[in-house]
């Protein structure tokens, strides 16, 4: 029989890295958190560490027990988060999203469910989806407004996640530029999206830091590199150096700002892009589960609403949808 609590502390081993920073976590010495590894390892009949000089890396059979954990630890919280909600008399509801898509399509979403409950006691985290999706699958919040990047979402039907995930569509990233800039003279004369190596010899200024490997994989693809001045943390402060002549920025299209100086363009297809969803715990239940699938309803259909963008200028049509954000998620870009 598998031990819960060396298996407890097998977990904080996995996510510290070494025993010395465990138990600094567990409030204990690593001589006992050692002593507790082997002691699992003995009833396991296999390792489930690696040991180093460097620290320890888990065997497979420690990777194994520590999604054990997760799902075990998953549980817990879910337990004792409906024990807690059985004695209060409001019901809490928790919601966390990144920043720029909570910014534009939580509060329509939230205007009406709050009218339509207003018992209910609601917390807005605002999150990165490394931070929000471990949140939902842990129990420390209810629902989670995320985005993955190149790849597969962050949970599939019948996966170890512990999540559900609702594709809402794509968030296309825009190179955001001047007014009088020479690609948007171009582009009004012949509305087609410049290639990224059009832009290569401009200096660019990106609006997240996770945005910077994206670029930079685009680039090697179109084989040039990239001048980065400027990686910044703020979509707002980004399209303000553009203003300012610092240079060109990457945007995502939910990220970008009215102005009457800048103008939008995509980029040629296969161009950067986020994929925007929902993550909802795989096993919730309860009064607050139902509330928080009425929300993610409701941010389903936020994400088919218009959204606002960037100023058009004196832009044709073809590129003001670009640059104004006319279009709903998911519509194909480029």
């Amino acid at each position: 029989m598998i031990d819960v609590q060396r298996l407890a502390v097998l977990r904080e081993v996995a996510r510290c890295g070494s025993f010395n920073r465990a138990a600094v976590a567990l409030h204990c010495t690593p001589s006992a958190v050692s002593q507790q590894i082997a002691a699992l390892e003995r009833g396991l009949g296999a390792p489930a560490v690696e040991r180093s000089t460097r620290g320890v890396t888990l065997t497979d059979a420690g990777r194994l027990l520590v999604e054990a954990a997760d799902a075990i630890a998953a549980e817990l919280a879910d337990t004792q988060q409906r024990i807690e909600k059985l004695t209060a008399v409001r019901t809490a509801l928790t919601v966390a999203a990144f920043a720029s898509g909570g910014r534009r399509l939580l509060p329509s979403a939230l205007a009406g469910f709050v009218a339509d409950h207003p018992e209910v006691e609601l917390t807005i985290l605002e999150a990165e989806p490394e931070e929000s999706l471990p949140a939902v699958r842990e129990g420390r919040a209810d629902l989670a407004l995320a985005y993955h990047l190149d790849g597969p979402p962050p949970a599939r039907p019948g996966d170890r996640s512990g999540l559900d995930w609702t594709a809402l569509g794509e968030d296309p990233l825009r190179v955001v530029l001047p007014r009088r800039h020479p690609a948007a003279a171009r582009y009004r004369a012949r509305p087609e999206p410049p290639h990224l190596a059009e832009l290569a010899d401009q200096r660019w200024i990106l609006g997240c830091h996770k945005s910077a490997g994206q670029l930079a994989r685009h680039a090697a693809l179109a084989g040039v590199e990239l001048r980065i001045s400027c990686t910044a943390t703020d979509y707002d402060f980004a399209q303000s150096l553009v203003r300012a002549g610092i240079g060109i920025a990457l945007i995502p299209e939910i990220g970008l700002t009215r102005h009457p100086d800048l103008v939008a363009l995509p980029l040629a297809e296969p161009g950067p892009r986020r994929h925007l969803g929902l993550a909802l715990a795989r096993r919730r239940r309860g009064h607050a589960a139902r509330l928080a699938e009425e929300l993610a309803s409701r941010l389903v259909a936020a994400a088919q609403a218009p959204i606002g963008g960037v100023s058009p200028g004196e832009l044709p049509p073809a590129e003001q949808r670009y640059a104004v954000g006319q279009g709903a998620f998911g519509r194909p870009s480029g």
